[in-house]
């Protein structure tokens, strides 16, 4: 360590290097055999996610993807806890992954995905293929949350193609429509330019809509019964406006026009494809609104 440094530090990193790939051979390489085993010779199959919400949505395409030559069945489970590692910080959901009432706000709006054949509450039913395998698997995980699904299943598919598909909202269509999490703000930027702006609403938490009429003045506040009608709403919008939480990724899913709110510290959520532009800094934000604000469609 003191007599020479440089080849100290490489003998932690090989350390380090080997020990990655120990916890693979030992842990996952088998289940990810097992995975491309299922998708090879079976024509049903079923898979079980525990959330987060957003988590759920990104491993859609790869399911879509499959369903093209599978029968897919989805379980959800709520309750589960969150591991130890990821409990720092503070969730929405506190100490646990989603809520029976967030799985039974998730529902409807998988439901009316038709290749999904099934979607169901988990109660100890048969499953092919547990998506929550990937938290466990030593990567880094400061890449676009779609893929991490690819790098489990091993299937592509192409991201600028929407994997969601709902009806348009009716009644609240052309507006501005925000969703935003004041845990993943973006510190640099401020949203007082929008009193600019008309028609502007706001579809996530009471408190975070609080959080942004400080200094959106005019902002609108609208109380969804489930996610389905929050995609209707984000579907028949001007264009969305959110940051890394649930509301950029059903828009994602949508692939209407939409602009992110990059959190510089966590940078895992990137626009795929269409009108999807993310931003840093004020400059840009204001640049892109006003874009998307008078954008034909």
């Amino acid at each position: 360590k003191f007599a020479n440094k440089k080849k100290y530090e490489q003998i932690k990193k090989n350390i380090a290097i080997n020990k990655k790939i120990k916890i693979f051979k030992t842990d996952f390489e088998k289940k990810i055999l097992k995975i491309q085993e299922i998708i090879k010779n079976h024509k049903n199959i079923s898979f079980l996610h525990s959330g987060h919400l957003g988590d759920v949505i990104n491993a859609l395409p790869v399911i879509k993807e499959l369903s093209k030559s599978h029968d897919c069945k989805l379980y959800l489970q709520s309750n589960k806890p969150l591991e130890k590692h990821v409990l720092g910080y503070k969730h929405p959901k506190d100490n646990i992954y989603m809520s029976d009432k967030m799985v039974d706000m998730l529902l409807p709006l998988l439901k009316s995905q038709i290749y999904i054949k099934d979607v169901q509450k988990y109660n100890n039913q048969e499953i092919d293929i547990n998506f929550d395998l990937f938290r466990k698997m030593p990567m880094d995980f400061n890449l676009d949350e779609v893929r991490w699904y690819f790098h489990l299943t091993g299937v592509h598919t192409d991201l600028t193609v929407p994997y969601l598909d709902v009806k348009p909202n009716i009644k609240i269509k052309d507006k501005v429509v925000i969703m935003r999490s004041t845990r993943r703000k973006n510190l640099l930027i401020n949203y007082k330019f929008m009193n600019n702006y008309k028609n502007i609403i706001f579809i996530g938490l009471s408190e975070e809509y609080e959080d942004l009429k400080k200094e959106v003045t005019n902002l609108e506040f609208y109380e969804c019964k489930d996610f389905l009608e929050v995609a209707e709403i984000i579907k028949s919008s001007k264009f969305f406006l959110g940051n890394s939480s649930f509301g950029f990724t059903i828009a994602e899913g949508l692939k209407v026009p939409r602009l992110m709110e990059s959190f510089p510290d966590y940078p895992s959520v990137y626009p795929n494809g269409g009108h999807g532009y993310d931003f840093y800094f004020q400059d840009h934000l204001e640049k892109w609104f006003d874009y998307l604000y008078n954008l034909k469609n």
